[in-house]
């Protein structure tokens, strides 16, 4: 089979290799890839990745051989899965508790867009606990898992200020739910009851100064690259909040049941992923490229064989 694999080379850190095509152990599916998408982390991790790591979080595609224990699984099921590595490929094998069956009605684009983005964002909320009328503030809102945020709190009656680079890349966010769109956290109003941080540097202590009293800030990730400096002493936003440091790993649900209400959601009309790009996978370092210089909005999918 053909995969994308890590070279540890600056500015050529992707060659298409031929590695072995694996062979599912116990409870694993083999599944044929159909789509994947790409992930921030992911192109970071390339720049000094670990021996043996080939990319790949986010797949769909025919599942063409089970291993022992997956009573529950038949050659031919469709599905989305979230492998812990590897699914840059023709072929992946996936922990069947990491994946969930895909109806004919969902395409493997848009099944491709849900696992990590889509896995973040309702464990996010469930951390924040009750938002229904609560102020929400949300950084960096205009990728994956910002479009997957804003959608879900909206629903569940939260107001949400997403924070974009461009007017443009907000845009879509207002068709999302969300009340406000601004460029930068220093252009809101008033105060937030949860604010939801991901862009770490300087956006983090300017977001931490417009929480409420007694709000809950939630960091989830550092996009800038810049580290944080954060003044307790600065008394401009809450004189009492929590910060939480968030890891969209450390879940009580398998990643499978969390997939299987994402689909669940899709299905119903009341979730939609937002694919920004979609191109070949050989195309696949062009598109690290465009993810790294931010020029995709929402979620970057790759379909193999096209």
């Amino acid at each position: 089979m053909r995969a994308w694999t890590p070279t540890g080379r600056p500015g050529d850190p992707l060659e298409l290799a031929t590695p072995q095509r694996p062979t599912p152990g116990p409870g694993e599916l083999l599944v044929e890839v159909r789509a994947y998408s790409i992930n921030r982390g992911e192109t970071m991790l390339l720049e000094r990745p670990r021996p043996g790591w080939r990319p790949g979080k986010d797949i769909a595609g025919t599942v063409v051989s089970v291993g022992p224990d997956t009573a529950d699984w038949r050659v031919g099921d469709r599905v989305v899965a979230h492998p812990e590595s590897g699914g840059w490929a023709e072929f992946a094998a996936v922990p069947a508790g990491r994946a969930a069956l895909l109806p004919d009605s969902i395409s493997d684009r848009v099944a491709a867009a849900l696992p990590l983005a889509g896995l973040t964002a309702p464990r996010l909320l469930r951390v924040a606990g009750p938002i229904a009328g609560k102020r929400v503030l949300l950084t960096g809102a205009s990728g994956g898992v910002g479009h997957y945020l804003v959608e879900l709190a909206a629903t569940q009656g939260a107001l949400v200020t997403a924070v974009t680079s461009t007017p443009d890349r907000g845009e879509r966010l207002l068709e999302l739910g969300a009340a406000d769109v601004v460029g930068k956290v220093g252009d809101t109003d008033g105060h937030f009851d949860l604010v939801l941080e991901s862009v770490g540097g300087e956006t983090l202590a300017e977001a931490w100064a417009r929480l409420a009293t007694r709000g809950l800030l939630i960091w989830f990730g550092q996009a800038s690259r810049t580290p944080i400096t954060l003044d307790f002493f600065n008394w401009s936003g809450a004189e009492s909040g929590t910060l939480r440091k968030f890891s969209y790993a450390e879940s009580d649900i398998p990643d499978g049941a969390d997939l299987a209400t994402l689909v669940r959601l899709v299905q119903g009309g009341h979730l939609h992923p937002e694919i920004g790009s979609v191109r070949p996978w050989l195309d696949t370092p062009e598109a690290v490229r465009a993810l790294l210089e931010r020029s995709v909005r929402g979620n970057l999918v790759l379909e193999v064989g096209q």
